[in-house]
């Protein structure tokens, strides 16, 4: 009997206010008020033109909830998964953006990616305070991004273990136990039975790499952003490395070249301008640009490359790229769960005229980057 009346109150909760009369709350207690309180507050704006209706009703049992009061309420009656879902659902669906533009609001959200989505597209909103509260943000899950993706990227980059080389890097992971274990076996004690290590041997890393070039260029359309903070992010990893010389650059309808912010993934991500036209051609003429060895030359072009200033010049670019010996690769996405949409014809026609065209993760890219250097 229960759990019959625990499953009425839910569907009672997910219905709303509107199916009192029909399916009452059947534990008239004040935790299942107040959720069903909190609910409303939300989801009531659902019935759009019958606004006024609505607040009437919804009157009878509310609690005069304002968006501060909403959000400490969510988080004392709902675990950190609901929580999360209903801050998402408040600012993608309803624009709750009264969220971010509260200094102590906007400090009592969960840190996540889908905040930062949300922070990158508000930003223009906020000021003072809760303009700094988000940035302290931006730089928590930057920084929870570049963790994940660091080892990835060294994993693929920094290279695997050369056994046939002497290394000096005296890393206990470069320790060559087999050679040191070989060349020490004259030191053997006899009298005490144990092998006396006088010297150690290490194994180097792989060849050294010659340094090369990686122009990373990203279309700040408001349907690339998952692509355009990872590679934000892909990017200062990338400045890091003593193998790479990396350029950021960001366009729509212009570019701009983010290279010396590459150390600062606040300054990086908050200097995105999200929406607008796209001139994928005159970003690809701007890397051209940036080329000065191009055979240790890779430009890399993130955008679902629907071009909105004529694709021949889109392909002329590109062609112009690959004939001066560079590496060109086109990617429609570059995060670990979006499904891109993207023209693929525009992307078959770049394909065959040399470059390429690929769906990746962060991880895929760095091992790419890694066949193309090795």
């Amino acid at each position: 009997m229960t759990t019959d009346r625990e499953t009425l109150n839910r569907w009672r909760l997910v219905l709303g206010r509107f199916a009192e009369q029909q399916l009452p709350l059947e534990d008239n207690s004040a935790r299942l008020r107040e959720m069903d309180d909190v609910l409303d507050f939300l989801y009531s704006r659902e019935y759009g033109e019958d606004g006024e209706v609505r607040q009437k009703q919804a009157s009878q049992g509310s609690s005069g909830l304002t968006v501060p009061k909403w959000i400490t309420k969510i988080r004392k009656l709902f675990p950190k998964e609901t929580v999360e879902i209903l801050e998402k659902h408040a600012l993608n669906e309803y624009g709750l953006v009264e969220l971010l533009t509260d200094k102590e609001t906007l400090k009592k959200l969960e840190p996540n990616m889908q905040l930062l989505k949300s922070v990158l597209q508000c930003k223009h909103l906020l000021k003072g305070e809760a303009l700094e509260t988000a940035k302290q943000i931006v730089k928590k899950v930057a920084e929870e991004i570049r963790e994940k993706l660091e080892s990835d990227v060294k994993a693929s980059l920094v290279g695997k273990l050369n056994r046939h080389r002497r290394g000096y890097v005296k890393s206990i992971r470069n320790l060559d136990v087999k050679r040191t274990i070989q060349l020490n076996l004259k030191n053997y004690d006899q009298e005490h039975k144990r092998l006396v290590i006088d010297q150690l041997y290490f194994n180097s890393r792989v060849t050294t790499f010659n340094k090369w070039r990686v122009i990373i260029a990203v279309d700040e359309s408001g349907s690339m952003l998952d692509s355009v903070i990872h590679s934000a992010i892909m990017a200062g990893i990338f400045a890091k490395l003593p193998m790479l010389k990396t350029n950021l650059v960001i366009f729509d309808t212009e570019v701009v070249d983010l290279s010396n912010d590459l150390e600062d993934p606040v300054q990086t991500l908050m200097s995105i301008q999200l929406g607008g036209g796209t001139h994928i051609a005159k970003a690809l003429r701007y890397c051209r640009g940036l080329i000065e060895e191009p055979y240790r030359t890779m430009v890399v072009c993130v955008t679902d490359l629907m071009e909105g200033y004529g694709k021949n010049s889109m392909y002329a670019e590109a062609k112009a790229i690959l004939d001066t010996g560079a590496k060109l690769i086109l990617l429609p996405a570059l995060d670990y769960q979006a499904v891109p949409v993207y023209d693929k014809e525009a992307a078959q026609d770049l394909k065959n005229m040399g470059a390429d065209v690929a769906v990746l993760t962060p991880e895929g890219l760095s091992k790419w980057i890694a066949t193309v250097i090795s």
